[in-house]
């Protein structure tokens, strides 16, 4: 059967998409057609916005202005729902937009308000009714939270990507795609840079209120038990703002402890009591504000206490710039635009799909406080 020209500008779209910069030439023989059908083509497409043609070569519009391309949602609609004033996932969410904005899909924005409520799936009804595909990045405050929004997003016939949110094994989740950053290796990266500095007595500081919290809380315990060189952790709330609806289990049999918050010293307090020479603390906010209380009560960073933070927009501000791990949040939201789209291509051609769980490694930013 020989291709419709539609299908043909939607593959020279894909080759585009994978290899940045083609020539005209090297586009024709790809696709196997005369030189004068793909020049009609690209002239369509540049029409549309689609492309840039430069001197004997094609590009997409981002290669060229560094700018966002005007999203007339010539490809489509998608939905984007996140929590509201939720700094972690900003970075995501506005990476997905650009990524969707350049492959010219107009972006619906919903937030999603910070109310501590289990009817969290009441979301559905802000999906945009000609959207062709949904990227959730859900705030679940609590395993149970999340448990309950399984039905709602079994319900959804949309193509949908879950963002910096790895779904649990079973069948309510298993049509789901997700991408998110590998927080194990991140914790990984944190106590192997501990351990190699002499570190044996290490400390978690951390949240309960988010899927991420409870993902380092899980991957520390099981990462520094398992670790022959660390003598001793545990783990404790970082701030008193920071308990989930779990309210004591993080996830299993991982238990945090929790101090008591109106004693600014009970951090100095609780590394002396236990030895603690070292401690990863999430968020990179949190990190902060206890750094700040450990120098405060005549600690030094990194002296008698080495810090690292757990996530990186803030951590290497502060008197004493922090150690930090940084999840890839700005690839998690490019990774997931692009997965979606794939989808939303495969749905439109009839074609199966396998859902895919991607995860993406977070680095370590060495810094003073280590």
């Amino acid at each position: 059967m020989r291709e419709s020209a539609e299908d043909r500008r939607q593959r020279i779209l894909e080759i585009i998409d994978h290899r940045d910069e083609v020539k005209v030439a090297h586009l024709a023989a790809l696709l196997g057609v005369s030189m004068v059908t793909v020049r009609r083509d690209l002239e369509a497409l540049t029409r549309q916005g689609a492309v840039v043609r430069l001197h004997g070569k094609v590009t997409a519009p981002r290669r060229t202005t560094g700018e966002p391309a005007a999203a007339d949602g010539a490809a489509g609609t998608v939905s984007i729902i996140s929590p509201e004033r939720h700094p972690y996932l900003n970075e995501v969410v506005q990476s997905a937009r650009q990524s969707l904005q350049h492959a010219g899909y107009r972006v619906v924005l919903h937030l999603t308000p910070n109310e501590r409520t289990p009817a969290d799936h009441q979301w559905r009804h802000l999906i945009d009714d000609e959207s062709d595909g949904l990227l959730l990045a859900p705030r679940w405050r609590s395993a149970e939270v999340m448990q309950a929004e399984a039905q709602a997003l079994k319900d959804v016939a949309l193509p949908t990507v879950l963002m910096e949110r790895r779904p649990p094994r079973g069948p309510a989740w298993q049509h789901l795609d997700a991408v998110s950053s590998d927080h194990e290796h991140g914790v990984s990266l944190a106590v192997e840079h501990l351990v190699d500095l002499g570190h044996r007595r290490i400390l978690l500081a951390t949240r309960q209120d988010s899927p991420t919290a409870r993902a380092v809380s899980t991957a520390f315990a099981s990462v520094a038990a398992a670790h022959p060189q660390v003598e001793h952790h545990m783990s404790v709330l970082s701030s008193p703002d920071a308990a989930g609806e779990d309210h004591g289990a993080v996830v299993g049999a991982v238990q945090v402890a929790y101090p008591d918050h109106d004693d600014p010293s009970w951090l100095p307090r609780l590394l002396k009591d236990q030895g603690f020479t070292a401690a990863l603390i999430h968020s990179d906010e949190n990190a902060l504000v206890l750094a700040h209380r450990l120098t405060a009560a005549g600690l030094s960073l990194p002296e008698d206490c080495a810090v690292v933070a757990y996530d990186d927009v803030v951590a290497g501000l502060g008197s004493v710039p922090l150690t930090a791990v940084a999840p890839p949040k700005a690839a998690v939201g490019q990774v997931a635009a692009q997965l979606l789209i794939e989808r939303i291509r495969t749905q439109r051609k009839e074609q199966s799909w396998t859902p895919r769980r991607i995860e993406l490694l977070p680095t370590l930013e060495v810094r003073d406080s280590t």
